[in-house]
């Protein structure tokens, strides 16, 4: 099989543009040329690469080429930066996955460092540390901050840290959920960021609480800690979110050794590449004051 360059490049824009339509617009061709490149493509792979939903989404078969097309588009670009002394070749695309508790505190550090290169741009996608190899294995970032330590097919991984989650709660909410001297964890409210998102049942399940609390969802990381901060609920807050929220006695944390510790791993394609070395290196530095 030899894929053209012209269809690799409707196959990437149709996924990035969601449409064919909005993929030729994008590559200023008609959407009918853009059907034609991806039937082509797809009667010499012989099967079908991508399901003609809205938005358009690629088989398993399509994600293997799609990761292949990102790759070359990034080699090409980053051989013609090296040509032409980036004059001409314009900013190197980043995609990376990452969870919103560590875009909320140590990656931070990595996009100050990517805002000094000045010939890249970065494209985040927010995704749960449990969830975010999905986006490695279709080709949509070429790195991710992940939970899971096993490589995705054509990666690297590598152990970050440890991001510690600490139980806390406002001493009004503990008070009123007081029953006798224990806290009464069956029914004191709780905050969840998203239906994906599971540490506050973990530390519920070791409390031997087998029903669901009352469940504030608030899908943002800083109104998550927002909702914990006015007494909505009780939430499982990184440790390093918290400032001086302890220590004032703004909050109060919920049995002194409860925790939950998620180990994050850095998953990159597996691809000589400056910019994705560039990245890794971004981001190991940035990780280096994550738990060990």
């Amino acid at each position: 099989m030899h894929a053209r360059p012209e269809q690799l490049a409707a196959l990437v824009a149709i996924v990035d543009e969601g449409t064919f339509d909005a993929a030729a617009r994008r590559l200023s061709v008609t959407p009918s040329a853009i059907s034609q490149r991806i039937r082509a493509l797809e009667s010499q792979v012989g099967q079908v690469l991508l399901l003609r939903t809205t938005p358009s989404r690629t088989t398993e078969a399509g994600a293997v080429l799609l990761r292949m097309a990102r790759q070359q588009q990034l080699l090409e670009r980053e051989a013609l930066a090296e040509l032409s002394a980036g004059d001409e070749a314009g900013a190197t695309n980043l995609p990376v996955a990452v969870n919103a508790d560590s875009l909320a505190t140590w990656f931070r550090a990595v996009l100050e460092d990517c805002a000094s290169w000045g010939d890249v741009t970065v494209r985040l996608h927010v995704e749960d540390q449990d969830h975010s190899s999905a986006l490695l294995r279709t080709g949509t970032v070429l790195g991710a901050v992940t939970s899971d330590p096993v490589a995705v097919q054509g990666c690297s991984v590598e152990r970050l840290g440890t991001m510690r989650y600490l139980p806390v709660a406002t001493p009004h909410l503990v008070r009123r959920w007081t029953r006798g001297r224990a806290v009464d964890w069956a029914g004191m409210p709780v905050v969840r960021f998203n239906a994906k998102d599971d540490l506050q049942q973990r530390l519920l399940s070791r409390r031997g609480v087998t029903t669901t609390p009352p469940t504030h969802v608030v899908p943002s990381s800083e109104g998550f800690l927002a909702a914990v901060r006015a007494g909505l609920g009780w939430g499982a807050v990184p440790e390093d979110q918290l400032d001086d929220d302890l220590q004032t006695g703004r909050l109060v944390r919920l049995g002194s050794r409860d925790r939950v510790d998620v180990p994050l791993y850095w998953q990159r394609w597996r691809l000589r590449s400056p910019a994705v070395d560039r990245i890794t290196g971004a981001v190991r530095a940035a990780a280096a004051y994550l738990h060990r």
